[in-house]
């Protein structure tokens, strides 16, 4: 017996062994066949929402053309899910409007979603939802295992991309008296993707204790109730009369807690009532109150110090947070100078004040002198131009920063400014000591630069310390727009009045050569409604009123009128055409505008001009006279301005008029331009 049973026992350790061995050399030759699936990434389009989608983080590749604004974004830097998950990825600078790769990760609900421009897209503002999306760069977590295929909220998944597999929910297998692992993926697809008031069949006690999915707690914030990757087990039951449908969880000690949740809520579809009664917030596009194209020149000199340096940054993104930037608002950029000026961003470039605000934080100090006034040359030449985001509607300011004082000089760099519409104001701090004084290149700098020297364009502070107290002044006086008073040029600030001789001595052929004297001189000025305007009267013995101020504001508009003025021939009454146009035109002037009348004449007045001229100054219209041929020199002195020399020209043939249209511009600008400064 005991041989037979150590024979036995001897065979069944040979066939345990021969089991072993088999089963080991199975497992390789299975571990050898199954290999990792490379990972291919799914293709979307550009108005795929990231509500449509289940898994919680995927990586997606964008096509081209995302930034158009048909595909809608709501939020800034976390995303409502009812965004256009290509769109929020432009929007927040991962992906330019080429398309590409990205990472998306889905995140909890918020309160509120603010809109922002960026990046060429306009995100809107939304009060609430459900759930949110933040985009960052494809780049792969270790261990993470993203899907190749994406799972879609609804079996009307979104037509796929060339190469890409799609697959829509299917409900997980319902346990029996067997606990079937429960994957973090399947609860998650429960989860969003209810398209019907749905109750699961709950696990059996079993399974409940053979289970180890962690509690789930109480829903009783929004904030827990919208985070949807906190589910963890669901439970059967069935409604209860009244009661709102939705999806009930069971811990497993049998406690259920009830989510309510829509029929529609995971879809990413934005439930009618919720859109019909809910105001979203104001897109902020900035605020037109305030609409100035501003440029902050900023003293990166060796002497001011890091420690100021990094002060007077702080300044600058107070003002960015002060003023709401945005392209109907203010924009603002930076030109640093030390030895030579440079531009750090320009106008265009930051359309928010929060880019702005970081933008600046990156500003690193370049050193050098303070040449203040090579600074202010190069932002008059340079800065205000439409590449750089200048708009013509917008007054162009300047605030200059300076530590101490310039090493060059700036008065005649700041005469030029503003002859170009350019406002400086200056911030001086921590002025010269008596025993510096010496040293300062131009004295009372400040007043030579700024715009007017009536204290409203300057700033002194003793202190570094003490910068900060200009924010609010500073910010107030900028966007006084009516204020700002060197928007006003010679080339956009007057009414002009052409006074034009029709008589039959002037002639078809010569009149044509006068309206194009006419043309070329209101081809200089800047024209609209708000900027200079422009009239005409034709005279003989009669006068006749060609067109008002009122009557066209575009370049393109006047041209036009002056060519269809018809010629009408006559005789020559100057003084009742002097008196037509102050009653016609100049008495419908505003008041802000410089009068100027610009008479041209071929011949001696058949009426007298004295009475008339002498009226024409009473009311503030500087007359500038010029005659043609036969036209009587101390006749055009009378009418002309004082200083007659200024006003008054006289050429001996029509073809000749053409030379003097840059001499008589010259003229407007230089005595626009000499007008006290207080």
């Amino acid at each position: 017996k005991r041989t037979v049973v150590l024979t036995m026992k001897a065979s069944v350790i040979e066939m345990f062994l021969v089991l072993l061995v088999t089963g080991v050399h199975s497992n390789k030759e299975t571990s050898k066949k199954i290999k990792r699936p490379k990972f291919t990434v799914p293709q979307i389009n550009c108005d795929v929402k990231a509500g449509k989608i289940i898994n919680p983080e995927f990586i997606v590749k964008c096509p081209a053309g995302c930034q158009d604004p048909k595909f809608h974004v709501y939020g800034t830097d976390v995303y409502a899910s009812y965004s256009s998950v290509c769109g929020a990825a432009v929007h927040s600078g991962v992906l330019d409007n080429s398309g590409g790769k990205i990472l998306v990760r889905k995140v909890a609900g918020l309160s509120g979603y603010k809109g922002s421009y960026s990046n060429g897209v306009q995100s809107l503002s939304l009060p609430r939802w459900r759930e949110s999306f933040i985009v960052l760069e494809s780049k792969p977590k270790k261990g993470v295992t993203y899907p190749s295929a994406l799972t879609y909220s609804s079996s009307k998944s979104p037509a796929p991309q060339a190469g890409e597999t799609t697959k829509a929910y299917q409900r997980p297998p319902i346990p029996a008296t067997t606990a079937q692992p429960v994957t973090l993926m399947e609860l998650l697809a429960v989860t969003v993707a209810v398209a019907t008031p749905t109750i699961l069949p709950s696990p059996s006690p079993s399974a409940a204790s053979t289970t180890s999915i962690p509690r789930p707690e109480p829903v009783g914030q929004r904030s827990q109730e919208m985070d949807l990757w906190s589910a963890t087990t669901y439970t059967s039951s069935q409604n209860r009369p009244g009661a709102d449908p939705g999806i009930q969880r069971q811990d497993p000690s049998g406690a259920a807690f009830q989510k309510p949740v829509r029929a529609d809520v995971g879809l990413g579809r934005v439930p009618k009532e919720e859109l019909s009664t809910q105001s979203l917030e104001p897109v902020s596009l900035g605020d037109p109150n305030c609409k100035i194209d501003l440029s902050f020149l900023i003293d990166g000199s060796t002497s001011i110090g890091k420690r100021r340096f990094r002060i007077q940054k702080q300044l600058l993104a107070g003002v960015a947070q002060a003023l709401d930037i945005g392209p109907a608002g203010p924009l603002m950029g930076v030109v640093q100078y030390g030895d030579n000026p440079a531009t750090h961003f320009n106008l265009k470039t930051h359309m928010n004040s929060r880019d702005l605000k970081t933008a600046i934080e990156k500003i690193t100090q370049r050193g050098g002198l303070s040449n203040v006034g090579r600074a202010i040359s190069f932002v008059t030449k340079n800065f205000f131009s439409k590449a750089n985001g200048n708009r013509s509607s917008a007054p162009n300011v300047v605030v200059v920063m300076v530590d101490g004082w310039p090493t060059d000089k700036v008065e005649e760099a700041s005469r030029l400014a503003r002859e170009s519409g350019i406002n400086i104001f200056f911030i001086t701090i921590e002025g010269a000591a008596e025993n510096e004084k010496q040293y300062v290149v131009e004295p009372n700098f400040a007043n030579k630069a700024v715009c007017r020297t009536n204290g409203f364009y300057s700033f002194h502070v003793q202190s570094w310390f003490g910068l900060h107290k200009t924010l609010q002044p500073l910010v107030k006086r900028v966007c006084d727009t009516d204020r700002l008073a060197c928007s006003k040029t010679c080339l956009n600030s007057a009414d002009i009045g052409f006074v034009i001789d029709g008589s039959s001595s002037v002639g078809t052929g010569n009149f044509r050569t006068v309206l194009q004297f006419v043309t070329n001189l209101t081809k200089e000025f800047e024209i609209s409604d708000t900027d200079t305007r422009i009239g005409a009267v034709q005279y003989t013995y009669e006068q006749r009123l060609e067109f008002g101020f009122d009557q066209y504001s575009s370049k393109p508009d006047i041209l036009n009128a002056i060519k269809r003025v018809g010629y009408w021939s006559g005789g020559t009454s100057t003084g009742a055409a002097i008196n037509f146009a102050l009653e016609q035109l100049f008495k419908k002037s505003k008041p802000n505008k410089r009068k100027l009348m610009i008479l041209i004449t071929d011949g001696r007045s058949y009426d007298d001009v004295r009475i008339p001229a002498m009226a024409a100054h009473l009311k503030g219209v500087i007359t500038y006279a010029i005659g043609v041929a036969w036209a009587a020199q101390e006749e055009l002195e009378v009418i002309a301005t004082h200083s007659a020399r200024d006003h008054s020209f006289f050429v001996d043939e029509f073809d000749n008029l053409y030379q003097y249209v840059p001499r008589i511009i010259q003229n407007i600008c230089t005595e626009f331009n000499s007008q006290p400064r207080n």
